[in-house]
């Protein structure tokens, strides 16, 4: 086939440079999303004790008392048992007080 010169083409070389562009934006991209997937694993974690909070005062309006640990919540039904834990892998607490916070010693 014979190209005119109206025809546009690549070149190899043009290939290579926008391969190389894409190939450096990737290495400049894959950390910054790593590093930002645990900040949003942590604010899903903050927002999940949120809801167990709202949870907790309603077993208190229909019980009368604050449930002594997060399986009382699944037992009850007012949790899914696969829910029992945060987005970042730790436990959540319930203090006798029926205060709900993270337990980031698990």
């Amino acid at each position: 086939m014979k190209y005119t010169k109206s025809q546009k083409a690549f070149t190899l070389i043009e290939m290579l440079v926008v391969l190389l562009v894409i190939t450096i934006l990737i290495f400049v991209a894959i950390p910054n999303i790593t590093k930002h997937s645990k900040s949003i694993n942590n604010k899903g974690c903050e927002a999940f004790v949120n809801m167990v909070q709202g949870q907790v005062e309603a077993y208190e309006m229909e019980f009368h008392t604050y449930p002594a640990s997060v399986n009382e919540l699944v037992n009850k039904g007012f949790l899914q048992e696969s829910r029992a834990k945060c987005s970042n892998g730790n436990s959540i607490i319930i203090d006798k007080d029926g205060k709900v916070s993270e337990d980031k010693s698990s």
